[in-house]
């Protein structure tokens, strides 16, 4: 078995927006759809704060990941799998040319763990 092509993927991160669907046309005839959704994921290891990268995420329709997409909003955190490719564009604030990368998500995680909160200061009466 030969690893030689194998493009796989498994990012984990915060969704930005709620997911957008929208209506496409297929090459071979046909309708389906497609839902855009961003994540942040965090640069590890990271000595700054609010250190991460975006990610653009497709979900086609009849995926597994496709199935779970009712369950996900602004702020999920979730983890998805699938094909990773580069998407370069020009950025719009400093008009240079930025590095994108777009996942075309096969199956998608909800992250169910609870967030693990800093303990509050006891006061002493």
């Amino acid at each position: 078995m030969s690893s030689r092509g194998l493009n796989l993927c498994t990012l984990s991160g915060n969704v930005a927006a709620d997911p957008e669907v929208r209506h496409v046309e297929r090459k071979a005839g046909g309708n389906t759809q497609v839902a855009e959704l961003t994540i942040y994921v965090d640069r590890i290891p990271s000595r700054k704060d609010n250190d991460s990268f975006t990610v653009n995420i497709s979900v086609w329709e009849g995926s597994p990941a496709w199935r779970k997409l009712t369950h996900i909003k602004k702020g999920s955190l979730i983890i998805a799998s699938g094909a990773i490719d580069a998407s370069p564009y020009i950025s719009k604030a400093d008009s240079q040319a930025r590095a994108g990368l777009q996942l075309k998500a096969t199956d998608i995680f909800l992250d169910t763990s609870p967030r693990v909160e800093e303990p509050k200061a006891v006061q002493e009466f």
